[in-house]
């Protein structure tokens, strides 16, 4: 299903020079596989998660995700296919604060098909056990409850991949595991691969597949965690 070979990712730095962030001769995801990726904080763990989705465009190489070539589509090309066919759950939710929960999901079926099956978005919100939340905005949610809601937007495009970006890091220890469950079981149920990035060993061991970035990424050994920071914390939506 997805297919990456000899990914090369850097950025601009204001001396003029670039920042190499990912090189990666080689990973592959079947069609319904749960991968879990990890490694330390600024690693290029976001940053790859962003050139799987085509939030980043790559310097050199190829994203292949059913045998279409990622790097080869123009920015709206991009945002397009990852509406139709990625899910992303973001580490700070990225909930539009003035719409409830079933707005939130709604917009994400927007994004993809222009249409909004609101019995459908309240299944999701059923499925993540938030059906009595329908009508909350996230400022009247906990911030377990606003990443349910984010969980639930990602399922609303029915998805063939779903990215996860350290889903638990700002969940409280009480409520981390519900959400890996949640995640989990949701992929397994619809039948969604799953890249999920953490840097927590007790998230990482609930799956089959681990892979560590220093594995994959040949850039992922040097020294470069502090230089990296802003671009693996920033907030970006889809």
């Amino acid at each position: 299903m997805l297919k990456i070979r000899d990914l090369k990712k850097s950025f601009a730095q204001p001396d003029g020079g670039r920042l190499d962030i990912l090189d990666i001769p080689e990973f592959n995801v079947d069609e319904g596989e749960q991968v879990v990726l990890i490694g330390r904080s600024g690693g290029g763990k976001t940053t790859l998660l962003h050139s799987i989705a085509g939030i980043n465009s790559i310097d050199s190489g190829t994203i292949g995700f059913y045998n279409q070539n990622l790097q080869a589509f123009s920015e709206p090309m991009r945002d397009r296919f990852r509406a139709n066919n990625m899910g992303y759950v973001f580490q700070t939710f990225n909930l539009l604060p003035a719409f409830t929960a079933l707005e939130n999901v709604q917009l994400g079926m927007a994004f993809a098909t222009g249409k909004q099956d609101s019995h459908y978005a309240v299944e999701l919100l059923q499925r993540v056990g938030l059906v009595d939340r329908l009508n909350h905005k996230p400022e009247q949610m906990s911030v377990g409850e606003q990443q349910r809601v984010a969980v639930a937007r990602a399922l609303a495009n029915r998805p063939r991949l779903l990215l996860a970006d350290e889903p638990t890091a700002n969940i409280d220890p009480a409520n981390q595991q519900g959400i890996v469950d949640l995640i989990k079981e949701s992929c397994a149920d619809f039948g969604i691969a799953l890249i999920l990035v953490t840097h927590t060993m007790d998230v990482a061991e609930q799956f089959e597949r681990i892979d560590r970035l220093e594995d994959i990424n040949l850039l992922a050994g040097e020294n470069f965690a502090s230089d990296v920071a802003a671009d693996e914390g920033g907030v970006l939506s889809e």
